[in-house]
């Protein structure tokens, strides 16, 4: 059973720069990078998704990230390469968690589920951890949701806490766990949305 087209016309991906961690757990505003910026959107737009949100404070890192994207929707890149400006066109710049909140109400009427996403989980938030059968039925529901990614080490616990949903970690080697947030959001998004085989 997969969630239907329709369905992830209300799901959305939101990117965190804010507030995440660095290595030494500190709170931190991490940099935008301009793979993240396109290889999301490009997800983002093979699954069908209604769009995809970086989330940043800083605004030079803002103005580069608009940057970036115009040069795909409106520059030489909007001619050079159609394919790239059609995932590019998802793509928001938004200041803080709150904003791709309620941008997504206006969107579509209702606060959107958050679901959060974490490589190690804190024991706290154990309660909110679902599997991601139980997460694809939810999506099945058509509840508008927006499943959100952490740049740096990782999301700080007090956005997952505000999250009504915690995705499962990827797994792969059990002494390696550095995954790059552009292949964890492809991994978590077909887990969520590809056609079983």
């Amino acid at each position: 059973m997969t969630v239907d087209d329709n369905d992830r016309s209300k799901v959305y991906i939101a990117l965190l720069h804010h507030p995440v961690y660095n290595k030494n757990r500190e709170v931190v505003t991490s940099a935008i990078t301009n793979l993240d910026i396109h290889d999301i959107a490009r997800t983002a737009r093979t699954y069908s998704l209604a769009g995809y949100f970086i989330v940043t404070p800083d605004l030079q890192q803002q103005d580069l990230a608009e940057k970036i994207i115009n040069h795909w929707l409106e520059g030489y890149g909007s001619k050079y390469n159609f394919a790239r400006g059609s995932a590019l066109k998802l793509v928001k710049v938004l200041t803080c968690l709150n904003d791709v909140i309620e941008t997504v109400k206006k969107e579509q009427g209702v606060v959107p589920d958050i679901f959060g996403t974490t490589a190690s989980p804190e024991e706290s938030l154990e309660t909110k951890l679902i599997t991601i059968g139980k997460a694809r039925k939810l999506f099945e529901k058509g509840t508008p949701s927006v499943i959100i990614f952490g740049t740096g080490w990782g999301l700080a616990e007090n956005v997952l806490s505000q999250s009504d949903y915690i995705l499962p970690p990827i797994n792969g080697s059990e002494t390696y766990n550095h995954l790059s947030v552009r292949a964890a959001a492809a991994i978590i998004i077909d887990r969520l949305f590809g056609n079983d085989l």
